[in-house]
């Protein structure tokens, strides 16, 4: 769903910068060959995540959903030299589809793939994160921000994809529809939740952006 006028969403994309050969490729080779491409982060969401991440310059990086690497590489791009990305996803199938893309890039080496339930892997994690991406199945969202938010150095920042969900948050919920039964939860607690300050940005289906205090 898009929430700014076509023409607007034409122009907005037209003047922003674009995204590197590897970041096209794996683009393309991701509507050709993966179930549900629409998945993907796109050219102008990596190109905001990107962004985001050149000014963090973080060294430790936590992805929470990996699909078919995109953003984990879009991300990578403000990563410290000496720096590492962990990226979840419980889909074993698209593991090897993404190393290839992974060992292709100039992080090779520095991104690290974990297949299986983030809920239960994260726990194991034994770092602090600067930056955190969440993206992944929406009814674990708020177990996500409760497991990170203690494991995120101050003035790390957490991105949380989808939270407009189509733009179901601001329509009747449906008692069957618990997604978005948990993202309204979920958009509540970052707004309230005195760790940290958060804003949400109306881009493509919905961008929060919360600093950790």
């Amino acid at each position: 769903m898009e929430f700014i006028p076509n023409a607007i969403d034409k122009y907005v994309v037209e003047h922003s910068q674009h995204e590197p050969e590897l970041l096209q490729k794996l683009n393309k080779e991701t509507w050709q060959k993966v179930l549900n491409p629409r998945m993907l982060s796109g050219p102008y969401q990596g190109r905001v995540l990107s962004m985001i991440s050149k000014l963090i310059n973080p060294k430790n990086i936590l992805e929470i959903g990996t699909y078919t690497g995109y953003s984990a590489l879009s991300l990578a791009e403000g990563m410290q030299t000496e720096g590492s990305l962990i990226t979840i996803d419980v889909n074993e199938e698209l593991e090897d589809f993404v190393a290839g893309f992974f060992n292709q890039s100039p992080y090779k080496g520095k991104l690290k793939q974990l297949i299986g339930n983030a809920v239960d892997i994260i726990p194991q994690l034994d770092k602090k994160f600067d930056l955190v991406f969440i993206d992944a199945d929406k009814k674990n969202y708020i177990n996500y921000f409760n497991l990170i938010i203690n494991k995120m150095n101050k003035g790390g920042v957490i991105l949380s994809d989808n939270v407009l969900w189509s733009g179901k948050v601001v329509e009747e919920l449906n008692p069957k529809d618990n997604d978005t039964k948990i993202l309204l939860e979920y958009n509540t607690l970052l707004n309230n939740d005195a760790r940290i300050e958060t804003v949400l940005l109306p881009i493509r289906d919905g961008l929060t952006i919360s600093r950790v205090l």
